[in-house]
């Protein structure tokens, strides 16, 4: 009634006077908590002076008996949120709960409500309470001492937080407001099991957290404490107090920490040396870090110490002297202190460096073994990286500019040397100080260049040569006239020399690794204009031999094309420059390749192996994929006109001895077809709105190919083209009449005649890019799929697809190369076709049901395992079956399926644990490696199963261990030590 406007309030309190003046103390409970539940309802209804009279209703029910309060509360909550609250009426109220109530002897929720009432007159009355001066935090104070509900304190913690933020009167009550709030610290709570209230450890943590470090004038209550927990033995104290001393220092000054440094610089140093937690050790690392950024910060007046030179002094004596014993332990403790505060400021930084940098170099030039050498360079290295921080800096404040030459001299001296150890740690080194605008001279530079070169063709261990290619990759950009200019030219004169005294191996090394180089170094347009010419001209010289290695050449030289392609995908102006002069090019050499072949020419026929088409299409894609649309367009016209019409006229040297025609009859044109694989990684690569000119045409011209052509390889890429065409087409008309012309030549060549194999080809692949997109013919094109694994010739292969179905294409229908990919495809496809696949196993005859556990087995083995734990219980049977299939696939793909949920699902797998073990154990005798490696794999996750569990199977898994101990195969024996081991350890105590 009150809500529909037929009663009002008052009213209600008239009906209700016989209850709420009744002299029985539980009908005036039941009178109150009936108005105050309408009040929580309608609060907003109210009028002011309605307001008025039930605010002092409720205040005089605060003297009434103690059962009534819970109701009066509720009652004032739901006032406490009016907007017509009278002023005054807010301090009026707080006044008499603070006064009348003794909040810790009620209930939870009442003592809650209480909390809420405070929070409400916080958030719409702060001038008001303000107005009572400290009054208000001394009541607050009597009101929260001794709460112990964590549901109440953090929203008592909150309060807090707001007094002090928000500017409240604190008075004469800071140390009480710091007692009242700190002896919670450090928190100690373990939240029940199933709490339905959600409340962590952590959340009471760092609210409590929010409150200690919310002011500086807790500093000469806190600091003392976070002292003497950090000097417990308690490892979460420590950490608690360490993480609040960093929050801390975001707010304190010198004042605050004046007294207590030398105590909290003797903790931090004490743990740091001692521990032997990595979290301790951080976190004292992050607080001596949050320490020294503040004395940075504070301004001092003109007769103040300067407590950070003090400071810092201490920390220099303290740790300065160990980093003269590079084999001690204390040298690396001491090392990361150093840094530590090092990094805090450009102040901090220049104070330690000064005295620290000279110190590394001349211990450096003192130790003579490598071992030492690296430690000490790994310190000053640690130095330089935060030199590195700051920037570029003046030269009269800089100390690493004064030492510049010994500096240098101490890196390349690295460099050269025999441990390969260090000279990873000199190239390290060597990259920083390339990063510091203005520190190497010209000479330098030169000298850089020269040791990246020589550890990068000539250094023994690759991995110096792949650390050296690196860091030539990461100074690049900052100084490309010097790599352009110096660096590039010497590794194309090594590419091109042919040094009579070298083995043909080690020049095919040294060739590769000038290859890798030329690539990583083409991180900068201007370099990748230098590059990308030598790569190609180096291409083309290979091309023209004959010889069997010159495959591993030309793949080698597209390996290394695709690697500039990747690092030119972010800049516009570098895709372009290398999608235009790369892909025209190679089109060029396969174009003219193919032509030889058909006038059976043998020169280049080396370009036409499927090794090496293969190796180029990733090139053709890095180049296409992240071009703007308008040249997208520009550059799909030429290449679809070069395979549509032979027009060559865009292709570099163009002067073929016959016409282009890949898609003409006759088998004097086989090798001009296999360049479909390159017409594939262009336009299957394209954004999807590029429109590709002549695009029916060329997709019935694709779907011919696929379904005519002899050689297996130009048949795929053919149907691999057609299919990542038909993802990325717009629906409509025009893509139902190409996908019906495509299943009507499908199925009579499925059905039967000598090219079902390329039909299935084309099947799974179009299958693949309907399923992807979501279209409704992509379910009866599976269940085509689904009927063929019952065809004892197909149904092999058929099975094998499901993995084609489910897995990330590396070249054609995946999100990099824009297809049409909708999230959750594979859970989509596991709903609907997982239970026709078990519904045809159980069907199938014996030679066939071994097609349906692999098919499903493909299934289930990429499907999002938290997805496949829900469905275990019906699927782990047939799984438990395909491991007696005697297909090596099926029980490779089964095991690998089975690892992960041995973790995830134990509970489950428990009921299954005795046929577990059995088939197990029987495959680690399987005579495929891969096999065994899975099932030893399988059998160590076991035993995460329970150990109640495992334990009656415990001395037949090791005696049946022993075997696979002694396997020719040193990968098996490696898991089969790690699972053994695992096995033994099985109920032991503090397991």
């Amino acid at each position: 009634g009150v809500k529909d406007g037929r009663w009002t309030v008052l009213q209600l309190v008239e009906a209700l006077g016989f209850s709420l003046e009744n002299t029985d103390a539980r009908t005036r409970g039941r009178g109150i908590q009936l108005l105050s539940q309408v009040l929580l309802q309608c609060y907003f209804l109210l009028q002011e002076k309605e307001v008025l009279h039930l605010v002092l209703f409720y205040e005089s029910r605060l003297q009434d008996h103690h059962l009534v309060i819970p109701s009066v509360l509720q009652g004032l909550r739901a006032l406490s949120m009016c907007e017509v609250l009278s002023p005054g009426l807010a301090v009026s109220v707080l006044k008499a709960i603070f006064q009348e109530v003794h909040v810790q002897s009620l209930l939870q929720l009442d003592r809650h409500t209480v909390y809420s009432i405070i929070t409400n007159f916080m958030s719409t009355r702060e001038e008001e309470l303000k107005g009572l001066g400290a009054d208000f935090t001394f009541g607050f104070i009597q009101v929260m001492d001794g709460e112990k509900d964590p549901r109440n304190l953090l929203v008592a913690f909150q309060i807090v937080r707001d007094l002090i933020t928000k500017n409240y009167a604190l008075g004469p009550f800071v140390e009480e407001l710091f007692e009242v709030t700190s002896c919670y610290f450090p928190v100690d709570f373990t939240p029940p099991p199933n709490d339905p209230h959600g409340i962590q450890r952590e959340d009471l943590i760092l609210s409590l957290r929010a409150v200690l470090a919310s002011t500086p004038q807790f500093a000469e209550f806190l600091l003392p404490l976070l002292i003497e927990k950090l000097d417990s033995e308690l490892q979460s104290a420590k950490l608690d107090s360490l993480q609040t001393l960093t929050a801390c220092c975001a707010i304190y000054g010198q004042k605050e920490l004046q007294e207590f440094l030398p105590s909290l610089w003797s903790s931090l140093r004490r743990e740091v040396f001692q521990t032997a937690s990595e979290k301790i050790e951080t976190e004292c690392l992050a607080a001596l870090h949050a320490l020294s950024a503040c004395l940075s910060r504070s301004v001092l007046s003109s007769d103040a110490e300067d407590l950070l030179d003090s400071f810092l002094g201490s920390i220099l004596q303290d740790c300065r002297h160990h980093l003269c014993e590079p084999d001690m332990k204390l040298v690396w403790p001491s090392a990361k202190l150093l840094q530590a505060a090092a990094g805090a400021s450009l102040r901090t930084y220049h104070c330690i460096s000064r005295s620290v940098l000279p110190l590394l170099l001349e211990q450096y030039t003192k130790h003579p073994q490598s071992s030492q050498r690296r430690t000490i360079l790994e310190m000053l290295l640690g130095f330089l990286k935060l030199q590195e921080k700051w920037g570029h800096v003046e030269e009269d404040e800089s100390t690493l500019l004064s030492l510049q030459a010994p500096v240098c001299s101490v890196v390349f001296s690295a460099l050269t040397d025999s441990s390969v150890q260090l000279q990873l740690v000199g190239i390290k080194a060597l990259t920083v100080l390339g990063s510091l605008q203005g520190f190497l001279s010209s000479s330098d530079l030169e000298l850089v260049v020269d040791h990246l070169i020589r550890l990068t063709l000539h250094e023994e261990d690759s991995q110096s040569s792949e650390a050296a290619m690196a860091a030539a990759g990461s100074l690049a950009p900052i100084y490309p006239k010097v790599f352009s200019g110096h660096m590039v030219p010497r590794l194309a004169e090594e590419l091109q020399s042919e040094r009579e005294e070298e083995s043909s191996q080690d020049r095919c090394s040294l060739k590769q690794r000038c290859l890798q180089a030329l690539a990583a170094v083409s991180t900068h347009t201007s370099i990748v204009r230098e590059t990308v010419p030598v790569l190609l001209q180096h291409l083309q010289k290979v091309q023209k031999g004959s010889e069997a290695r010159n495959i591993q050449d030309m793949v080698s030289v597209c390996q290394s094309l695709h690697h500039v392609a990747l690092q030119c995908q972010q800049d516009a102006e570098g895709c372009w420059y290398f999608h235009q002069t790369v892909v025209p090019c190679l089109l060029a050499m396969a174009v003219q390749a193919a032509m030889q072949e058909s006038t059976h020419l043998l020169l280049g026929k080396t370009l036409l192996e499927e090794e090496v088409l293969t190796a180029m299409i990733p090139v053709i894609s890095a180049a296409t994929t992240h071009l703007s649309p308008e040249l997208a367009a520009q550059s799909v016209s030429h290449v679809v006109s070069l395979f549509l019409d032979g027009e060559v006229s865009f292709l570099p040297q163009n002067n073929f001895p016959c016409s282009f025609q890949p898609f003409g009859d006759g088998e004097c044109l086989d090798a001009q077809r296999r360049l479909v694989a390159l017409l594939m990684a262009f336009v299957c690569s394209l954004p999807r709105n590029v429109a590709i000119p002549q695009q029916e045409w060329l997709l019935r011209e694709l779907l011919a190919l696929s379904c005519s052509c002899n050689c297996p390889f130009t048949a795929t890429t053919a149907a691999k083209c057609f299919a990542g065409l038909v993802n990325k087409h717009p629906a409509g008309q025009q893509l139902d009449e190409i996908l019906q012309l495509a299943v009507n030549r499908m199925e009579p060549s499925l059905v039967d005649g000598p090219r079902r194999m390329q039909a299935l080809t084309l099947l799974l692949w179009v299958t693949k890019a309907l399923v992807l997109r979501y279209h409704p013919l992509s379910s009866c094109l599976t269940d085509k799929l689904l009927g063929l694994l019952g065809d004892t010739e197909l149904g092999p292969a058929v099975a094998d697809g499901f993995s084609l179905l489910m897995a990330e294409s590396p070249d054609v229908l995946h999100k990099g190369c824009h297809a049409d990919v909708r999230i959750m495809f594979r859970q989509r496809f596991f709903t609907d076709n997982v239970p026709k696949l078990v519904q045809g196993f159980h069907g199938a005859g014996p030679d066939v049901k071994a097609n349906y556990l692999k098919g499903l087995s493909h299934v289930l083995n990429h499907l999002p395992k938290p997805v496949l734990v829900t469905e275990l219980p019906t699927l782990l049977p047939l799984l438990l079956e395909a491991l007696s299939c005697s297909d090596r696939v099926v029980q490779l793909s089964t095991l690998s399926c089975l690892q992960p949920l041995l973790l995830e699902a134990p509970q489950i797998m428990s009921l299954h644990v005795d046929t577990l073990v059995t088939k197990f154990l029987s495959l680690t005798s399987s005579p495929t490696m891969a096999v065994r490696i899975a099932a030893l794999r399988c059998a160590h996750a076991l035993t995460c199963l329970p150990t109640p569990v495992l334990l009656p199977y415990k001395a037949r898994v090791i005696r049946a261990l022993a075997k696979p101990l002694d396997d020719k195969k040193r990968l098996v024996r490696k898991e089969a030590v790690a699972a053994r081991g695992e096995w033994f350890l099985l109920g032991s105590p503090g397991r």
